[in-house]
Order: C-alpha cells, then sequence, then structure tokens
C-alpha cells in the first residue's frame, strides 16, 4: 500500500478541495499512455481468462478487486480527516461476493442491512464522537460504492442462475440462456466500457473543446464522452458480431437490437462512473486513487465505470428477460 499524505486534524471541518486542473507535460502524457497500454495488455488477457474459467477463481478475483478497491477508497476518506472503521469495511465488503456467489439478492440484501446496523453499533463504542457521521457515512458507504455494485458482476457471470432464482428453472432454457451465457454478458459489457473509456480518452485529445464537467474534472470534455459512448456502443456490438461468429450459444438470447440498447446504456453510465469517482478524487485532493497499475493509478480508477455499468447491465437484462418472457406464448 502506497503512503497517504498526511491527512488534516481529526477534530477540524471537513471541507471540499477545489479542483487542480494541471495539465501534464506532452512527453509524460505519452509516457503515461505507454504504461497504460502495457499494463492493459496483461490485465486484459488475464480478466478474459478468469471471465471464461468462472467458479471459485471468479469470485476470488472479484473478491480482490472489492478489497483492493475499498481500501484505496478508504485512503481517499483518510485524506479527508475522516477515520473510517477500516478493518470492518473490509470485513464486510469481502463478504458480500461471497454471499452473492452462495446465496441470492435477498441474501445479500440482508448482509448490507446488518453491516449498516453492526456500524452503527461499533461507532457507539469509538472514543471520538465528534466525526461519528463521517465515519458511519464514510465506512458504509465504501461496502455499498465498491463491495456491493461490483458484486454484481457474480450474477452477471452467472446469468442462467440468476434467471432461474427470479423466474422459474425453465425460463432460461424458453429464452436460449445457457449456463455459460454469463461470459458473453460480462465480456460485452466490459468490451462497452473499457472501450467507451478509450474513445472518451483519445476522443477528447482529438476533438475537445467543451468542458464536461470542469469543476469535478477539468480534462473531460463533451466531445470526449460523445465520442466515449459511440465506441463503447460499437464495442458491445462487435462483441456480439463475435460470439456470434466462434460461439453463437452463448449470444443468441439477445438480439442486436437488444445489444444496441444495452450497450448505448452501459456506455452512458460509465460515463458516469468515471465523472462519480473524479468528483471523489477531487474532494480528496487526490490525482489517483492508488498506483498499484502503472499508467492507470489504483484498482478503483480501473473499474470506476465498471462499478456502474455491470449493475446497470444485469438488471437491464433482468428487465429484457421479463418482457421477452411476456412476449413468450
Amino acid at each position: 500500500m502506497t503512503p497517504r499524505r498526511d491527512a488534516p486534524e481529526a477534530d477540524g471541518p471537513v471541507h471540499p478541495r477545489p479542483p487542480t486542473p494541471v495539465e501534464p507535460p506532452p512527453g509524460k502524457r505519452t509516457s503515461e499512455l505507454a504504461a497504460r497500454l502495457i499494463t492493459a495488455s496483461i490485465l486484459v488477457p488475464f480478466v478474459v481468462y478468469v471471465i471464461v474459467l468462472g467458479g471459485l477463481a471468479y469470485l476470488g478475483t472479484v473478491m480482490a478487486l472489492v478489497l483492493l478497491a475499498q481500501r484505496e477508497f478508504y485512503g481517499l476518506i483518510q485524506d479527508k480527516g475522516a477515520h473510517p472503521l477500516v478493518g470492518f469495511g473490509l470485513l464486510a465488503g469481502g463478504a458480500v461476493p461471497v454471499v452473492a456467489y452462495l446465496g441470492s439478492e435477498y441474501h445479500v440484501n440482508l448482509l448490507m442491512t446488518a453491516t449498516l446496523l453492526a456500524v452503527l453499533f461499533l461507532q457507539l463504542g469509538k472514543a471520538q464522537i465528534t466525526e461519528a457521521l463521517a465515519s458511519i457515512s464514510g465506512t458504509f458507504f465504501g461496502v455499498f460504492y465498491v463491495a456491493w455494485l461490483l458484486s454484481h458482476a457474480i450474477p452477471l457471470r452467472n446469468f442462467h442462475d440468476a434467471v432461474a432464482k427470479h423466474y422459474g428453472p425453465e425460463v432460461p432454457f424458453e429464452l436460449g440462456i445457457t449456463p455459460d451465457s454469463g461470459i458473453f454478458f460480462m465480456l460485452m459489457a466490459l468490451s462497452a466500457v473499457a472501450l467507451c473509456d478509450a474513445g472518451a480518452y483519445f476522443g477528447g485529445r482529438a476533438y475537445g473543446r467543451r468542458k464536461l464537467a470542469p469543476k469535478i474534472s477539468p480534462g473531460k470534455t463533451v466531445e470526449g464522452a460523445l465520442c466515449g459512448v459511440m465506441v463503447g456502443t460499437l464495442g458491445a456490438l462487435v462483441a456480439k458480431a463475435i460470439f456470434d461468429t466462434v460461439w453463437p450459444s452463448l449470444s443468441q438470447a439477445v438480439s442486436f437490437g437488444a445489444v444496441l440498447v444495452l450497450g448505448f446504456g452501459v456506455s452512458l453510465v460509465a460515463v458516469l462512473g468515471d465523472l462519480v469517482e473524479s468528483l471523489l478524487k477531487r474532494d480528496a485532493d487526490a490525482k489517483d486513487a492508488g498506483r498499484l497499475l502503472p499508467g492507470m493509478g489504483g484498482v478503483l480508477d480501473r473499474i470506476d465505470s465498471p462499478l456502474l455499468g455491470i449493475p446497470f447491465m444485469y438488471y437491464m437484462l433482468l428487465f429484457y428477460v421479463f418482457i421477452e418472457r411476456m412476449a413468450v406464448p
């Protein structure tokens, strides 16, 4: 874990920090891009392999991402001068994907409720009570924002089982959803998110003129966001075309029209997810949430868009199944 900056006094006021729009020199941008591409060349094959493999290896990877990203998130809160219950928060966060894997969304909701109650109880025993609101809110939000959102990668990868639990064991068969269809859904979602990020980055550098959210992220532009959404949507369609050719049994459950809508929606949400994390980092006066991934910052910096894109994909697919089920005579 990288050392944090000196935090403000614990009993002092916690105020938002002003934006610091400092543009790196061209040479540094080039080296960061090279490091980013090298890191991506290592991460992408690993992520694809784990998604295809599934099972406990997939669960372990999701848990590792949750714990690393959640720890970075708590570091941002500590930079603000608050003192979240880091140990308990990480324990609860690591348990969320396990419960999602072994149980259902109902069990995850029970865990989240129990987590909130436990945070309130533990806060009563702390000697420092002047920052109770910040501690309680920060601890629970870390579990919600990182662990709960990312835990949707479990039912999305196991979408066949999720549909069977929601609508009955015969419904996946009726709609052409196979036990491995979740491989396609996960890779389609990540393709849209990753290509949206790439499209926004290169589109912003080439065509960016108007600032998208100057107080939150001065480097992001409206033109870059539009390029990102278009490229991300195209990425989802390309993923569908590739699977229809190479592994059609996994992608047969959704049409190209549905993929167009899903890809567009996921890309829009990915832009929002990137802005949300930028807002958190700006408030903490941090350029990156961590330094674990060369050229990309921390784990939280890398999964900020999937944190919203994956749940969106999952719930929209459940809605799609509901509509298709109503259409089946």
